[in-house]
């Protein structure tokens, strides 16, 4: 279905006037746009430079824990991760189930120890 446009001019400048539920599945395509181009951006950013399978991927889509998933699938156990960033393994379970907050520093580590962006494991 071609939009159904009008236009009008307001304080001197066009201005196009599109149906509600046509604006909003123009916003829809657009927050997908910027989703896909965050994704590509953080993938660049991956200092290993390899993309998370879509199996890895679809399971932080459905909220699992981006930190377990990314641990997972570097074979790491969580003793190992939580040595190598220089935490617990308490606190990075906690990270893991509970999805804790963590502090800034402690993201830098577990993103540095996983290889990749910090924007991928919040």
């Amino acid at each position: 279905m071609k939009p159904q446009l009008q236009t009008v001019t307001i304080s001197g400048q066009p201005c196009a006037i599109v149906p509600l539920v046509e604006y909003d599945a123009l916003r829809g395509d657009l927050e997908d746009a910027a989703d896909g181009a965050a994704l590509r951006r953080a993938r660049a950013e991956n200092a290993k430079g390899e993309p998370l399978p879509a199996a890895s991927f679809h399971r932080i889509l459905h909220e699992e824990s981006p930190v377990r998933v990314w641990r997972e699938f570097r074979g790491m156990q969580i003793a190992e991760l939580a040595d190598t960033a220089g935490i617990s393994s308490i606190t990075l379970t906690d990270i893991e189930m509970n999805g804790s907050s963590s502090s800034e520093k402690i993201l830098k580590h577990l993103a540095e120890a996983l290889g990749v962006h910090v924007d991928e494991i919040r």
